[in-house]
């Protein structure tokens, strides 16, 4: 398990350094379905990573959000967003990171978010617990509404009928509410208990891969839309400090 974590940060460090040196600078932009785009950071950012799994372990299968995915049923399988927060990324807004998961056996093993920005480096491993740059961290202990903090879907565009309500009735109930526009942020602020509650829609299985051990690891729960638990083809979810959890889905489910 070592080597594989190893080469999960080596691979999200190596990344986040290139997406860094190469922030605010111009960019090659391609659309990619309605308002998602790409850059040509994404695509060389993905190659860094995918080489580096491939040269290590040629036999696991790798799941990578600019294409090229590969033996997708094999018993590792790696996850990977090369650039989560790309929109961030391209205005100039410095909320963006790398993410990297890892399932065996449909089970999420690892996870490897890097934040070039701040230099942050999130690790969570099965059985080993959550950590930020070597320290150990868990979810937070806030176990009412009022006092949590709400990460919400910024995609509202893609299903404002059954997310407007829900986003309405957190932000009666919360805290506060923020939108990073990034999963990579989001879950790791949870994990370290600077957020109480994620939800998201419309993500993608890159998007959260590595974010879903890290904040098992950290004490947290995530599961889908529904309450199922987490899967590598599953779209959306709820992250939670796992107090938070029921009342959360209970929510969702309602304007379902």
């Amino acid at each position: 398990m070592a080597d594989i974590i190893q080469t999960g940060i080596e691979a999200a460090r190596a990344a986040g350094e290139y997406l860094l040196d190469h922030f605010g600078k111009q960019h090659t932009v391609r659309a990619k379905g309605d308002r998602n785009l790409v850059t040509d950071s994404d695509r060389a950012a993905q190659e860094m990573i995918v080489g580096l799994i491939e040269r290590r372990f040629p036999g696991h299968g790798i799941i990578a959000e600019e294409g090229g995915s590969v033996r997708q049923e094999a018993e590792y399988l790696w996850i990977v967003d090369p650039l989560d927060g790309t929109h961030n990324y391209i205005r100039g807004i410095d909320i963006f990171g790398v993410s990297i998961g890892v399932v065996h056996k449909a089970r999420y093993i690892a996870g490897i978010i890097f934040m070039p920005s701040s230099g942050e480096l999130y690790v969570g491993e099965q059985g080993s617990g959550a950590y930020k740059n070597g320290r150990r961290i868990t979810v937070s202990s806030n176990n009412a509404f009022t006092q949590y903090s709400v990460s919400f879907d910024s995609g509202l565009r893609h299903a404002p009928e059954r997310m407007l309500p829900v986003l309405r009735e957190l932000a009666d109930r919360a805290f506060n509410v923020r939108m990073f526009g990034s999963s990579a942020r989001a879950l790791s602020y949870l994990a370290e208990g600077k957020l109480d509650i994620s939800v998201e829609f419309e993500d993608q299985p890159w998007d959260c891969a590595a974010g879903i051990c890290l904040i098992e690891q950290a004490g947290g729960r995530v599961t889908d839309l529904f309450g199922r638990p987490m899967g590598h083809t599953t779209i959306g979810y709820i992250a939670t400090n796992g107090r938070a959890h029921q009342e959360v889905l209970d929510i969702v489910l309602r304007f379902r």
